[in-house]
């Protein structure tokens, strides 16, 4: 398995070679921010506190990925992208805020339609999603 802990240069490079045709990248403008979201939209109801501070799980992924995007060797990179999650769970925290129903409909109809928005992508593309080939080794 390829390591997590790369510098952003060689991540990109890796991904750049699944990513070549632009309806594919297309639909990743779309599929992986709804993703994020959706996963963080799930995340943000497990809440507990720590010192005395209201937490969740969502803000505990958040803060977890924006260490390891900064820490790739490319700060501007790191940083517009902590900035962009941080919003996505900004407005995921508001919509698990709703009935049990509306934050499951949230969370899991934006976590299916970012999947079919990939594999759409993916189709048009050609290959199969990165992630299949680091899980598989």
């Amino acid at each position: 398995m390829a390591s997590l802990f790369r510098p952003a240069l060689d991540l990109m490079t890796q991904y750049a070679a699944y990513h070549r045709d632009r309806r594919n990248i297309a639909t990743h403008f779309i599929g992986i921010p709804l993703i994020v979201f959706a996963i963080t939209t799930l995340l943000a109801r497990a809440e507990f506190t720590l010192g005395g501070t209201p937490m969740n799980a969502a803000l505990v992924a958040w803060g977890l990925s924006a260490l390891w995007y900064l820490t790739r060797g490319n700060f501007t990179l790191g940083l517009a992208t902590t900035v962009t999650n941080g919003l996505l769970t900004a407005l995921a925290m508001t919509a698990a805020q709703g009935s049990t129903t509306s934050w499951l409909v949230i969370g899991i109809g934006s976590f299916v339609v970012g999947w079919v928005f990939q594999f759409i992508g993916h189709y048009y593309e050609g290959k199969k999603p990165a992630f299949v080939d680091d899980l598989v080794g």
